[in-house]
């Protein structure tokens, strides 16, 4: 399972979360504490946001504790927003195509969970994209895939709801395989105005969350796994939660797709 952190609030430099804390991300990387694997070396990204609406994105298939420019870009590189990651492959070769965040025009995305039975159902759920998304398809990532059917689902207009949707239609797909239908889904995405996250697992396993203030109150940060910071008051997000993160502070509400209505999905049919 992956590692994930990132951050909404007054701007910083990218290191006071990614490398400086004690058990930061690069440590985390190294030596994850509540993770099934302890190593997180397939590959890191970061995806930030200044002075254009789309943000700036930097992945390398490296570890992170190997990167020789990460330490000198986090920081040197300021940042309002910024989504950050280092990845334990659950499936997809390990290439930049493959590592989060991944981006498509203002909105940045990462994930750490899994569906099982991915390969019986990538083709329908790839069917289910809109010509113009297929194309931006540029990995072979569930997380990818899910980020795409979001968009397509209406990610623009109902952030909640387009992923509520994207598992949805992901589950019926496993129903229809007659696979094991299971998804675990803890991600965090972005417009670059608000930081959403999601925890959420159809059994009783979803990959953890937490939030904390940081910057004498003058941010928030969500994480994987809380740093070693005597200062920062971590709180466990719990499972089937939809966290929204704006300028006026950090609200959550309950995520139950599969309490929608089914999906009216061509491909699905």
């Amino acid at each position: 399972m992956c590692r994930w952190a990132a951050y909404r609030g007054t701007p910083i430099p990218l290191e006071q979360i990614v490398s400086a804390p004690g058990h930061s991300l690069v440590e985390q990387s190294q030596q994850a504490s509540e993770a099934k694997t302890a190593i997180n070396g397939d590959g890191f990204g970061i995806a930030w946001y200044s002075e254009h609406p789309e943000p700036g994105l930097y992945r390398d298939v490296l570890p992170a504790w190997s990167d020789c420019n990460l330490k000198s870009l986090v920081r040197q590189i300021r940042s309002p927003l910024f989504l950050a990651h280092v990845r334990a492959s659950t499936g997809g070769a390990t290439n930049r195509d493959n590592c989060h965040p991944f981006v498509h025009g203002k909105w940045s995305f990462m994930h750490n969970g899994q569906i099982a039975g991915f390969d019986d159902i990538r083709r329908p759920m790839e069917a289910a994209l809109s010509d113009r998304l297929y194309r931006e398809r540029q990995g072979s990532t569930d997380s990818e895939l899910l980020f795409l059917l979001a968009l397509e689902f209406g990610l623009e207009s109902d952030p909640g709801g387009a992923f509520a949707r994207a598992i949805r239609f992901t589950l019926a797909q496993s129903a229809r395989a007659g696979i094991k239908e299971l998804v675990r889904f803890t991600a965090a995405f972005s417009d670059g105005e608000t930081l959403y996250a999601i925890r959420y697992a159809t059994d009783a396993h979803a990959p953890t969350l937490y939030s904390a203030p940081m910057c004498a109150d003058q941010g928030h940060c969500l994480v994987s796994e809380p740093f070693h910071d005597a200062d920062a008051k971590w709180h466990e997000i719990p499972a089937g939660s939809f966290v929204t993160l704006k300028v006026g502070g950090i609200t959550s509400a309950r995520f139950c797709p599969l309490q929608a209505a089914p999906l009216d999905i061509a491909a699905s049919a």
